[in-house]
């Protein structure tokens, strides 16, 4: 009896990019005839024509299956809702921007039918890629790293394989920040990283701006980690002991008469004392923020559209 393997791609506006895609991996599983085969596209509120193109490949494939989600939900919700969907052996997520490349896949299946239950893949970026997008990438992993307690690897990316005992897992999930890089780390099973090169954007432009990739960044550190309030606790016990030293100045100056002068020292000391309360309100703030929402309890994604039963 043959496997079967589920393909999840989150879309949003990537309509030129859809056919090529579909078309990519169906020419990798006509090598792969031990397999059967599935598509699972979620188009995550995409403003072009992407949802007519899902509806397309629906009407003259029979094994493509698109989710609609009522809105932009964001990238990990979409992906989640796929993820919910999926029913093959085997759960393959990628992105459509052809970057992670379906030439892989049938060593991601290699891996698996070793006994790996979640095959994930380690980016190795080009050497045109910009410095700085570069540097800011290496950064991410480094605070991702140092101030949550999971560890992964740099170029770590969303092209992965699960095997379906750990997407049945992925679906008790019920936080409202979900952060797959760490969740796929902190959940245990086998794993192996696979590293590929990483091929250039077809169409379109990439979704992941800095400021997003700064969001992201913080969603994953606070989702695993709560070291950011202990380095405000830190902060505070040292700032508060280092204005003792203040004590016997002050001392001094009175019992000798000095006059204590010095306003623009004392305007920059509160000031900057100003400012490091703020940051640690705001560390605080972001945990009480996450306990707020996920207090509501509202679902990850609302689907509008679909053609799975």
């Amino acid at each position: 009896m043959k496997k079967t393997v589920s393909i999840v791609v989150p879309v949003c506006n990537e309509e030129a990019n859809v056919p090529i895609l579909v078309e990519a991996i169906t020419a990798v599983f006509q090598k792969l005839p031990d397999y059967e085969y599935s598509f699972v596209f979620v188009d995550d509120g995409s403003t072009d024509h992407t949802l007519q193109n899902l509806r397309e490949q629906a009407a003259k494939r029979n094994n493509f299956f698109f989710i609609s989600l009522s809105r932009n939900f964001g990238h990990q919700n979409a992906l989640k809702a796929g993820l919910d969907m999926a029913n093959g052996d085997a759960v393959i997520m990628m992105d459509a921007d052809l970057q992670h490349p379906p030439a892989l896949i049938p060593n991601l299946l290699a891996e698996w039918e070793k006994g790996f239950d979640i095959v994930y893949t380690i980016r190795k970026d080009p050497e045109s890629l910009p410095l700085m997008k570069r540097k800011t990438s290496n950064l991410f992993y480094n605070i991702i790293n140092n101030l949550s307690d999971i560890e992964l690897e740099q170029g770590t990316a969303d092209f992965r394989l699960m095997d379906q005992k750990v997407i049945a897992v992925f679906r008790t999930f019920q936080e409202s920040d979900l952060f797959m890089h760490g969740l796929v780390k902190w959940i245990g099973f086998s794993q192996k990283g696979i590293e590929y090169d990483a091929s250039e954007r077809t169409h379109g432009t990439s979704k992941y701006t800095m400021k997003r990739m700064i969001r992201f960044a913080l969603q994953g550190i606070t989702s695993f980690s709560t070291r950011p309030l202990y380095t405000a606790t830190y902060l505070g016990l040292i700032f508060a002991c280092c204005s003792l030293l203040f004590i016997p100045y002050v001392l001094y100056s009175y019992y000798f008469g000095h006059v204590i002068s010095g306003w623009a020292s004392i305007i920059a000391a509160i000031s900057f004392f100003g400012g490091l309360q703020l940051m640690i309100l705001g560390i605080i703030g972001l945990y009480l923020g996450k306990l707020f929402v996920q207090s509501k309890q509202r679902p990850h994604y609302i689907v509008k559209e679909s053609n799975l039963r």
